[in-house]
């Protein structure tokens, strides 16, 4: 695997972990992965707050896919990016379809412990190449998760593959996450991601401005460090994790973005503007 791909031990080590110890996320599919690839993680990938963060930012997606799963059951789930996550697994709710997509290395990878079904395939798929979304099945509505996978796309891409995904799919509900400007720079020498050889990563500050002109809207902000799960840990590292890994201080870093279609109201208000 490359550099990029590689980073995807880095959630995986830290959701390994966090399962084993029993609080924010069961993940037993991670902890089986873990013993049996046994990458070498070192540096900062293996720092205990990493670990938190990295189940915290996974649990919020589950339950973000579980939320919209209520509300679209027939909808498409596609994972983009999706290393060895087992997201598939871990969610509450039954899906009609569900699809992991990653570079084909990844998929080759994760063939050796994710049996398609029906309800479930992998597919291998270049997320900076808009044309090869349109091979993915049809739907009349898309759940796509974008979890660690925008920061290593420009903006000019990240958009192109936006619209992609609103050409092909009707109604679109998309959760991203992704560094601010600040957050990149930093990054270059404190993020764990250069462990791996990571070197460069690209940043959203005005993410209505890159969906302007696109069928899409920021529909909201989320938080990666929910206080119900901040709360499972034990209380003086909580003390310390609300000090150093919530409000203010991680958004500068790092947002998290709802992305979707507008409602048709939202759309006639819009129109009513101009």
């Amino acid at each position: 695997m490359d550099e990029v791909n590689r980073t995807l031990y880095i959630p995986l080590y830290g959701k390994s972990k966090v399962s084993a110890e029993g609080i924010i996320l069961r993940d037993p599919t991670a902890e089986k992965i873990w013993a049996a690839e046994g990458f070498p993680i070192r540096g900062k990938s293996k720092s205990r707050w990493l670990a938190y963060n990295m189940a915290m930012r996974a649990r919020v997606f589950d339950d973000w896919t579980d939320d919209m799963l209520e509300k679209y059951p027939d909808a498409l789930v596609l994972h983009i990016g999706c290393g060895l996550d087992a997201r598939c697994h871990r969610v509450r709710r039954p899906y009609r379809l569900w699809i992991d997509c990653d570079f084909p290395e990844v998929i080759a990878a994760r063939q050796k412990y994710f049996v398609q079904t029906e309800t479930y395939r992998m597919k291998a798929l270049d997320a900076s190449d808009p044309e090869q979304f349109c091979a993915l099945p049809d739907a009349a509505s898309a759940i796509v998760v974008l979890e660690g996978l925008c920061m290593y796309l420009t903006p000019e891409k990240l958009r192109a593959m936006f619209r992609a995904l609103a050409e092909k799919y009707g109604t679109l509900c998309i959760l991203a996450d992704v560094y601010t400007k600040f957050g990149a720079r930093a990054s270059k020498y404190k993020n764990p991601v250069n462990d791996v050889g990571v070197t460069k990563l690209y940043w959203i500050d005005d993410m209505e401005g890159l969906l302007s002109g696109l069928p899409l809207a920021l529909l909201s902000e989320r938080t990666f460090t929910p206080a119900h799960l901040v709360d499972e840990l034990r209380s003086g590292e909580r003390r310390f994790f609300k000090l150093m890994f919530t409000g203010k201080k991680i958004r500068k870093i790092y947002r998290l973005f709802e992305i979707g279609t507008p409602s048709p109201a939202a759309r006639d208000t819009e129109g009513a503007a101009v």
